[in-house]
Parts: C-alpha cells; sequence; structure tokens
C-alpha cells in the first residue's frame, strides 16, 4: 500500500513538472487552479514523509542504532528534497498560498525548505498574521537577508512588522537616495496613497521627440512593472500629462511629446486614501497613475497590483468586521488566540440574547394561553433578520463606494421601507395563510394567522430602518460602517420581532 501511495505521488508530480515552464519568476500561472493544485500536491508530499518516518522509527528495534538512524536520515533528505524541487518551480504567491493553508509545524518544514532570496518577496504575499509566524521562527540575519532583496517601497510595506533593529541594519546598506524614499514611504499614514506608492515612476521633458524618449528608456536595464505609460513634465518638472506607451510605439520617432500626450491624466496626493484610489483605478480602469506634491511635481506612481491588494483587503475586513472578528486571523493560530479574537462581539451577543429572551418573559402569560405562539415566534424575526441583512449590505457597499450621502439618504431610506412594505405583505400574507392552516382546528386559528401575517410586515419595516441606522451610526462615529452589523441588526429583529409578534397576540388574544 505505501509503495502504491509512493507511486501515485510521483505521478501526480510528473503531471504537474510542466505547469511552470519559465521557474519560479513566472508572472502568471498557467491556470488559477495551480496554486490549489499545488497545495495538494505538498500536503501529499508532508503526508509521504511523516508516514516513511513513522515506519522508519517502529523499525528501530531489532536494527543497530547506528544503521538505524542513518536510514532515517536518508529518507528524510530525499523526501524533503523532492519537496524542495516542488516548492522551487512554484511561484512567490503560489507558496504564500500553500504556507496559509498548513498548520504551524507543516508551514515551518516548508517555510525551512524555500531558498533565501525568495524569502522577502513571499512575505510580502502572506497574509499579516502568517507574516508574523515567519517572522518570529526567523533569526535576525536570515531577516536582514530577506529584507535586503526588496525595493524600498516594499521594505517600508514590512517595517511595521519587523524588529526595530533590522530596519535599521537594512536601512544602512542603501544608498542616499533609497534611504530617503524609505523614510519617506513609512512616514506616510497607514492605508494611505502614500505608504503604498512606488518611486519608478518614468518622467520626460514634453519638448523631447518620441525618438529622444526611446532612447532614454533603452538606458533602463528593465522597465517597472505596471509600466504602461510614462509622465510628461516641463523644465520645473511640474506634471503635464502622460504618454502611453502605445502612443509612443505607433507615432513616427519626429513628433513631438507634447503633440501625442494625454492631458487629462487622473493624480493622486500621497495623503488621499489607499481605498479611494482603488475605486478611481476600478472606475477608470487604470494600470498606473502618478502621485503628486502640492506644487503638482511627481513624487512617485502607484500601480494596479497595489490597488487590487486593496480591493482584497477591504473586502476581507468588511467581511470579518460584519461578523464582528476584530482582525484576519491565521487559520490555523492557537485556540487561545482565535478564541480571544471572537469574544467581544460574542459578549455583545450573549447580552443582547439575555435582552431577547427577557422581552419574551414579559408575554409569558399569553405563550401559556396560546402555545402556538411560541412555535411561530421565530419566523418572525428569522425573516426580518434575512431582509435587513439584505438591505445592510448594499447599504455598507454603498458607503464604502461613496455612494450614498446627506442628499439621497431620505429617498434611500424611503426605497427601502417600500420594499419591506411590499415583501412584508406578500409574505407576511402567505405565512399568515400557512399558520391559519396549521391552526385552523383551533378556535383562535385565524387570529394566530393575523398576527402572525402583521408582524411580519412591522418587523420588516423595523429592520429596514436598523439595517439603515447601523450603518450611518458607526459611519459618523468614524468607524467601520460593517463594524458588528450582522450582531447588531440580529439583536434588533429578534428582539422587536418577539415584541411585535407577541405584543399583537396579546392585544387580540385579551
Amino acid at each position: 500500500m505505501a509503495d502504491e501511495d509512493v507511486l501515485n505521488a510521483e505521478e501526480a508530480e510528473a503531471a504537474s513538472s510542466h505547469e511552470y515552464e519559465s521557474g519560479p519568476d513566472a508572472s502568471q500561472p498557467r491556470d488559477p487552479e495551480a496554486a490549489s493544485r499545488a497545495l495538494g500536491e505538498v500536503q501529499e508530499l508532508l503526508r509521504r514523509h511523516r508516514v516513511v518516518l513513522e515506519l522508519a522509527h517502529r523499525q528501530r528495534h531489532g536494527e543497530a542504532e547506528e544503521r538505524h538512524e542513518l536510514v532515517e536520515q536518508l529518507v528524510e533528505k530525499q523526501h524533503l528534497a523532492e519537496l524542495r524541487a516542488r516548492l522551487d518551480r512554484l511561484h512567490s504567491a503560489d507558496i504564500a498560498y500553500v504556507l496559509e493553508a498548513l498548520p504551524y509545524p507543516d508551514r515551518m518544514i516548508v517555510w525551512d525548505l524555500v531558498k533565501s532570496e525568495r524569502d522577502g518577496e513571499i512575505l510580502l504575499e502572506v497574509s499579516d498574521s502568517v507574516r508574523e509566524s515567519l517572522i518570529q521562527s526567523m533569526d535576525r540575519e536570515e531577516l536582514v537577508e530577506a529584507v535586503e532583496t526588496l525595493d524600498t517601497d516594499e521594505i517600508a510595506e514590512l517595517a511595521p512588522d519587523l524588529p526595530t533593529d533590522v530596519v535599521e541594519e537594512v536601512s544602512q546598506g542603501l544608498s542616499h537616495e533609497e534611504r530617503a524614499q524609505l523614510r519617506a514611504s513609512m512616514s506616510f499614514p497607514e492605508d494611505s496613497v502614500g505608504e503604498l506608492m512606488d518611486f519608478e515612476a518614468i518622467t520626460v521633458r514634453h519638448d523631447y521627440t518620441l525618438d529622444m524618449v526611446l532612447r532614454e528608456l533603452r538606458t533602463l536595464e528593465e522597465l517597472p512593472d505596471h509600466t504602461d505609460q510614462v509622465f510628461v513634465v516641463d523644465e520645473q518638472g511640474a506634471l503635464l500629462g502622460s504618454l502611453p506607451l502605445d502612443r509612443l510605439l505607433v507615432n513616427q520617432p519626429d513628433v513631438l511629446v507634447t503633440d501625442v500626450m494625454k492631458r487629462d491624466v487622473l493624480t493622486l496626493q500621497p495623503l488621499e486614501e489607499a481605498g479611494e484610489a482603488a475605486q478611481a483605478f476600478e472606475r477608470y480602469d487604470l494600470v498606473s497613475a502618478p502621485v503628486v506634491d502640492p506644487y503638482n511635481r511627481i513624487i512617485g506612481r502607484v500601480t494596479v497590483a497595489e490597488m487590487l491588494d486593496v480591493i482584497r483587503e477591504e473586502g476581507d475586513s468588511e467581511a470579518l468586521a460584519k461578523a464582528g472578528l476584530r482582525e484576519e486571523e491565521d487559520l490555523f493560530s492557537s485556540v487561545w488566540d482565535s478564541a480571544r479574537n471572537r469574544w467581544p462581539w460574542l459578549a455583545v451577543n450573549l447580552c443582547t440574547a439575555f435582552f431577547a429572551s427577557r422581552v419574551i418573559g414579559l408575554f409569558e402569560g399569553t405563550i401559556e394561553r396560546v402555545v402556538a405562539l411560541a412555535t411561530l415566534m421565530p419566523i418572525v424575526a428569522g425573516l426580518a433578520g434575512n431582509t435587513g441583512n439584505q438591505t445592510m449590505t448594499l447599504l455598507v457597499r454603498s458607503i464604502a463606494l461613496g455612494q450614498v450621502n446627506a442628499s439621497n439618504a431620505r429617498r434611500l431610506l424611503a426605497k427601502e421601507f417600500a420594499i419591506a412594505g411590499l415583501n412584508g405583505a406578500a409574505w407576511g400574507t402567505i405565512a399568515g395563510l400557512a399558520a391559519w392552516l396549521l391552526y385552523r382546528a383551533s378556535p383562535q386559528g385565524w387570529l394566530i394567522g393575523l398576527t402572525m401575517g402583521l408582524a411580519i410586515v412591522l418587523n420588516l419595516l423595523v429592520a429596514a430602518l436598523i439595517a439603515f441606522a447601523v450603518p450611518f451610526t458607526l459611519e459618523r462615529l468614524g468607524r467601520d460602517p460593517a463594524i458588528g452589523s450582522s450582531v447588531l441588526l440580529t439583536f434588533s429583529t429578534d428582539s422587536m420581532g418577539f415584541m411585535i409578534f407577541l405584543g399583537l397576540a396579546t392585544l387580540f388574544f385579551a
């Protein structure tokens, strides 16, 4: 059976060996499932490694100690060499994906097998929580060696997670210009354009010919990543426009830059929020954009690669905040850390649940008289919670995109009220009829159905109001509109749903 496992794994290894024909520096995998397949193969190699070591350990009895240790070392080296070879063919982003999906012991095995010259770029790719565990496993010399392979803007991105002495040592090895760029990048606020920008913006004078621009570009060893345009400046260095590379290539060499350049260039300020810049990239299908100072002089640029990271991180943060999680957690972090991350809103939820139970307690007499009410209460609360989540998700997204403001908020609220009223009337009628059919044998069956229908209408209206009020209130308080929104909405729809349903029942069955 063990031989079959080895053969199957070797066949999988051979079948995937052509995935990265150009090696780990390939900019794109052949297909989006390459990372998932690589994870499966790495997990299989790790499993085989553990199985063989365990078998070797069990065979210790009856063999000479020295011979046994030698065999065990040879087997371990063989499997680790196979795993190292597989990792060498993976893109850095795929290695980061694999590391995030492995438990800590396996993660450390894989991390130790990665070539040291790739450590820096992989640290940039992994999530913050996983990066922390990797950095903690590295000594000072390893960290310095890894960070020295990065550009200044990438060093600035890693700097908050690195020991201060490591950052200082790395900065000493930079040129005077690079040190100034590093200090500038680290001085900008978190989640600002300045924090994300790089300093590889190519500028040309407006009075150059296209032939002069081409000759200047040929002096570079390579173009910076995601270069789709060069930026045109005047004699004082102020930005005038941009020269897309397609215009550079299709026009005659003796044409002046000023005659073919684009003048309507979107510019960014270093203190602008990165989220707003990401929205601009998405809206205008940008690949790169210049960052300028108050005098309209170029100090750097941002590219679509950074903006995609911003969009992904904001989406992850919003999803976590909506569920009441304080921060992104390592999938395989300790039980204690993961539990503690989930405590704050669980505590809020516990308090709100007790409050909802006290609401039910106020109507114990009504429930005792009409026991059927106890079985129907969750329907009213659940339906309102669902429609409220729909409204809140739409609103939080619209606030994040800047589409909702004071001038259109009332109109949007009126629309959501109308939707809630229409849905309440439709589904309240259906639920009321269903309740009447269930309890039609009872003389109070029609009252139960009427109570059910009216409670659903009223609670859906309450859900729309709460779903609208919570994100706006959080935004006014300077907080993320998504923080704990689901918890607050559930509390409101449960408590108000119970109160409305049982209140109506008390009124009708008095």
